[in-house]
């Protein structure tokens, strides 16, 4: 079957709202859409529909980190506090008192890039860990809300390099870019990811014209139906959330995908060495394992396990399958997706990439994951 084929049938099958979806091979890009980007004005979705990202911005960060170490500016291991001061203040919650008060020590050692980079600085999500659920209660109830407390007021689960938990790391890792670079990450990406790319539509900031290409959010409701939410103006988000604050269209996307599929380059411009690229893809026995993620916020995200029985590691950017997948995606390809459920993969291999896009929560819906697995489908057919 064709990808609009495919794709389609997969969406009416797991009825889903809204979509565009994407391969790219050898540089050329075959797109589908369905759906209503705008129930208010009925304006369908088309390829330039605008996205909220979320955590797809991960990787576009870590790009942003590797290229300054490229250039001599960051050091993978020595401590990031030297860049950024506020790391050497983070401490690691040991635990609860008998009082319920937290029990905070300082980490056995010092957070360094390449462990914010990798997940196992010991940051985490309150909606994936219990011990910050109940830290993030104890802070509220307590007035201990240092702003932005969702991100950088969060102590660590464990000491720094014992493992992997996915969370709050790279926006500490975009903090560690600002101070570097003396810019923030919007006009950081801007000169050195955005524009040597063309990727004229991601912002962390959208103005009134992207904003009215948003794409209408829904969530799945327990018996598999479907809620539009209010449709309101992005707000002004205060700071450049490098680990989630993203805006952009699928076509943008895939240009950066097409530069981490291959040497760091696109006909457009060049953002990486083809050896940094080659060394964030890279994963050994050294890399950490991930592990699944049962939920705690069921209205935000589902049990994260998208990756089944396989054992995947992360690299310096992104999760990396072990072994073939059942549609002939290869081991060593890389993927990871946002948190209103838009994935993507990188097929460095065959110089492929994917990417499926919804405006659909709670994470890791199975009908969205239906639909991505459908466009991979379809790419290896």
């Amino acid at each position: 079957m064709t990808l609009d084929a495919n794709v389609s049938a997969a969406a009416a099958q797991n009825n889903m709202p809204n979509y565009v979806a994407g391969i790219l091979r050898d540089g050329e890009v075959t797109f589908t859409t369905g759906g209503v980007a705008n129930a208010d004005t009925g304006a369908p979705m088309t390829p330039d529909t605008v996205f909220r990202l979320y955590s797809m911005t991960k990787a576009v960060t870590t790009a942003a980190a590797m290229q300054l170490v490229e250039r001599g500016q960051a050091d993978l291991d020595g401590p990031a506090s030297a860049y950024c001061g506020e790391l050497g203040a983070v401490k690691v919650l040991a635990g609860f008192d008998d009082a319920g008060q937290p029990v905070l020590r300082a980490p056995a050692r010092a957070i360094t890039l390449r462990d914010l980079l990798l997940h196992r600085a010991g940051f985490g999500y309150s909606m994936w860990n219990a011990d910050l659920t109940r830290y993030t209660a104890w802070a509220q109830e307590s007035g201990v809300t240092p702003p932005p407390d969702m991100y950088f007021g969060m102590p660590l689960v464990f000491d720094p390099g014992e493992k992997w938990e996915y969370g709050v790391s790279i926006d500490w890792a975009g903090r560690v870019v600002e101070a570097i670079s003396g810019q923030d990450l919007e006009a950081f990406f801007a000169d050195n990811i955005f524009g040597p790319l063309g990727m004229t539509d991601s912002t962390f900031r959208p103005d009134a014209a992207l904003a009215d290409r948003l794409a209408d959010l829904h969530f799945r409701l327990p018996d598999g139906g479907l809620m539009r939410l209010p449709r309101n103006p992005p707000a002004d988000p205060g700071f450049c959330g490098g680990g989630g604050g993203l805006y952009g269209t699928a076509p943008d996307y895939l240009k950066f995908l097409q530069a981490m599929a291959g040497d760091g380059s696109t006909p457009s411009g060049r953002i990486l060495k083809a050896g940094t690229v080659a060394q964030m893809a890279h994963c050994d026995d050294n890399a950490p394992l991930v592990r699944a993620l049962p939920t705690l916020a069921p209205t935000v995200t589902n049990d994260l396990h998208i990756w089944g029985d396989a054992k995947p590691r992360w690299s310096l950017g992104f999760l990396v399958n072990p072994e073939t997948g059942p549609h002939g995606r290869p081991p060593g390809s890389l993927a990871w997706a946002g948190l209103a459920n838009t994935y993507y993969w990188i097929d460095r291999d065959n110089h492929l990439a994917g990417v499926m896009m919804s405006q659909l929560m709670p994470f890791a819906d199975k009908g969205c994951l239906g639909l991505f697995e459908a466009v991979e489908q379809a790419a290896y057919a």
